[in-house]
């Protein structure tokens, strides 16, 4: 089995890019392939083009897809699972994670005549500095989980799972004391992705 994963943050030095690579770990010492999507290391166009509005805005199902975007296309469509890897910024998706979206969910791709394979298995990882006590108690977390499985993913995979692995910012004593064991679940996440 195959996941992809689509990952994104500005920055090596993260708790982020840790998850990442535990995930990852998980995900082939249980015998299974990744293709990795680093959003900022690919210097990926967040920003939609006006060529690529208008051919959405009108639905037309045209060829004439950036190189790019087929290319994330063609990934989703060899795997059989796909993983965003993402820090909470305001309650979302980093900026080139939304625009991401915006991009490769193309007219005739995710919607319309789809050509998008329905996957086996969506997943969110997520780093958030609130705690999820926090996150729950003012809805967040309900409205970061609707927008991802109820729009962006909707439809397009059969099962989903939203991981938090909250109080992450860098000047909360929780970072460091949970590090391990955070790492460790994100490893047996990847473990068990298609078990």
């Amino acid at each position: 089995m195959k996941a992809f994963i689509v990952y994104c943050h500005p920055s090596e030095n993260s708790f982020t890019r840790n998850m990442r690579d535990a995930f990852i770990k998980g995900v082939e010492d249980s015998g299974n392939e990744v293709i990795l999507s680093d959003l900022y290391k690919m210097d990926f166009k967040a920003d939609m083009t006006e060529a690529e509005y208008l051919r959405d805005a009108n639905y037309r199902n045209t060829p004439d897809v950036a190189e790019d975007v087929f290319a994330e296309q063609e990934k989703i469509n060899q795997s059989d699972a796909i993983v965003f890897i993402y820090p909470v910024f305001w309650t979302e998706a980093p900026a080139k994670l939304v625009g991401w979206f915006d991009r490769v969910w193309t007219y005739g791709f995710a919607y319309g005549e789809k050509t998008m394979k329905v996957l086996d298995k969506g997943m969110v990882l997520c780093s958030a500095g609130n705690p999820i006590a926090r996150l729950k108690e003012f809805g967040l977390l309900e409205s970061m989980e609707k927008v991802m499985f109820g729009d962006r993913l909707f439809g397009r995979v059969k099962e989903t799972e939203f991981v938090v692995f909250d109080c992450t910012s860098r000047e909360n004593e929780l970072r460091e004391k949970n590090w391990d064991a955070n790492l460790q679940k994100a490893y047996e996440k990847g473990k068990g992705l298609f078990g």
